[in-house]
């Protein structure tokens, strides 16, 4: 969080407190900040990446700012992974983070290459979500997943589409859950980010490339992580509590753009 996000009042958003999150591709970036905000709110947080070290480092912080956090070393492509590290986990929200992606013409994407995005953008998304909602049927508790698509869940773009299909498909399998496990009152939605300055994406943004990007969106402007906060926090709290199978678009109005 910036210097100015931290100054600002926190408002406590009823139903998270006291709660366990489990968010996944804490390594940097959205992740590590949308642990940070869960733990801010009093959630326990299991901060889970492939990158351990990275992730030991943020509980670090968050135990310095006084909140609970944990590391899990966590591959979400590998199932029988993702099973044994969330086995026996009182989990109550989840946010499906994780993903992979790469830019290249349709044509030069090889098998390996549509094998890695899919295995972690999707499959890894299902993988957590049915380990996690396993248990919380198992214990009866109900709880809030949120998986985190994108715009170009509905929209696309150039040299992303193996990208594009596998958030496609978050999206459309975000719907199904949620019909399956309304009953358990565990609530399903999909937050879908348009573009987000992170550590790993400025480079790009600064150059002339991405400034004309930029001027493609709506707002004339990228988003920040904060800028996310909000819509996630309705969707895991309990102020979202009859929401469930949506889709929440935070874009900057890139997807009402003029074609």
């Amino acid at each position: 969080m910036s210097e100015q996000d931290s100054a600002m009042p926190v408002m406590q958003w009823p139903g998270v407190a006291g709660k366990t999150a489990l968010v996944t591709g804490t390594s940097s970036g959205l992740g590590a900040h949308f642990a940070e905000l869960l733990a801010g709110q009093g959630a326990h947080v299991i901060a889970a990446a492939r990158r351990v070290d990275r992730v030991e480092a943020l509980c670090a912080r968050i135990a310095a700012q006084g909140g609970s956090a944990e590391a899990m070393a966590l591959d979400v492509a590998d199932a029988s992974a993702v099973a044994a590290a969330l086995k026996g986990k009182p989990i109550d929200i989840v946010v499906n983070n994780a993903g992979v992606s790469t830019s290249a013409p349709a044509l030069e994407h090889d098998a390996a290459t549509i094998d890695r995005i899919i295995d972690t953008n999707l499959k890894g998304v299902f993988h957590v979500a049915r380990e996690a909602a396993a248990g919380m049927i198992e214990r009866g508790s109900g709880g809030s997943i949120v998986n985190v698509a994108s715009i170009l869940a509905t929209r696309v773009a150039g040299h992303v589409s193996a990208y594009a299909a596998s958030k496609g498909g978050v999206l459309q399998l975000t719907r199904a859950l949620a019909l399956e496990w309304a009953r358990h009152d565990i609530r399903v939605n999909a937050l879908c980010p348009g573009y987000i300055e992170t550590e790993i994406n400025s480079g790009f943004f600064a150059s002339e490339a991405g400034q004309a990007l930029i001027r493609r969106v709506p707002q004339r402007r990228l988003g920040q992580a904060a800028d996310l906060d909000g819509p996630l926090m309705l969707l895991v709290s309990d102020m979202g509590r009859f929401m469930t199978g949506a889709d929440i678009a935070a874009d900057g109005g890139h997807l009402v753009s003029s074609l």
